[in-house]
């Protein structure tokens, strides 16, 4: 048994609290700005329905070997996103529903070897493909929370949580870094992670931060402006957080789907 069929069980409970809340949209609702800015909710769920196509591609290419680009350009995802925006409401659940099941069935129907095909986003690093179940289901909390529509972090699963700091940590940006020092409080032990600096001076002299594991990562992606983070030395006040470079896939993934990740 590997990670997939718990990664699809994620997708799919994942999709459906999106549905249920863009069902309850009205086209007042969809044409009001979201927490994203310059996004309407409609961008915003324009997005994660054609996010599933892209997907779907990348599907496609770890399975055929033929290149197929998640995205034709970076235009090309700008477009579909715009077109898609001032959709009305039955139109924009249609959308994603028929994005949801060509998704689920593309996965039930994947090869396993072809879990272990490697692809890429519109930029590095490339990923083996059963990593792509990860960046969906990553796409779905942090968006649906980005609706401002009643969804927000503190609803987002313990499991993705975990397997998002996982990976932000992973892919820290060291020499961009804000905070030397980051502690997850309230999972026995305190979970300390050191991120970098001299040896004379822990964390590079940087601020040291803790909270929760919901509000270090919402603060960690954008998602907050450090509600529930606290400074742990003193004299300094809660940073700015390092810049969310929304990496694609940490580094040395396993190229065959573990039994679990992380």
């Amino acid at each position: 048994m590997t990670v997939i069929p718990a990664l699809h069980s994620e997708i799919t409970a994942a999709t459906n609290r999106l549905l249920a809340t863009a069902a309850g949209l009205s086209p007042a609702d969809l044409s009001a700005p979201s927490n994203l800015p310059g996004w309407t909710r409609g961008h915003v769920l324009a997005h994660l329905a054609r996010n599933a196509d892209g997907l779907l591609n990348l599907l496609a290419w770890a399975r055929t070997g033929v290149e197929t680009p998640q995205y034709p350009s970076l235009a090309a995802r700008v477009a579909g996103i715009e077109d898609g925006a001032g959709r009305t409401p039955a139109e924009h659940l249609a959308d994603l529903e028929d994005g949801a099941v060509r998704l689920a069935r593309a996965i039930r129907e994947q090869p396993a070897q072809a879990w272990s095909g490697m692809v890429r986003a519109l930029r590095p690093p490339w990923h083996p493909a059963w990593y792509v179940l990860v960046r969906r289901i990553r796409e779905l909390e942090i968006h649906h929370a980005d609706l401002g529509a009643g969804y927000g972090p503190a609803d987002w699963p313990a499991a993705f949580v975990r397997r998002e700091l996982h990976d932000c940590l992973a892919s820290w940006p060291y020499g961009q870094s804000t905070v030397g020092e980051i502690t997850l409080l309230g999972e026995p032990p305190d979970t300390w992670r050191d991120l970098g600096g001299d040896a004379a001076a822990p964390g590079g002299g940087l601020p040291a931060v803790a909270g929760g594991p919901v509000d270090v990562l919402a603060w960690l992606t954008g998602r907050s402006r450090g509600e529930g983070i606290r400074v742990v030395r003193e004299g300094h006040a809660v940073p700015e957080p390092p810049p969310w470079l929304s990496q694609p896939a940490p580094p040395g993934l396993p190229a065959a789907p573990p039994d679990d990740y992380p």
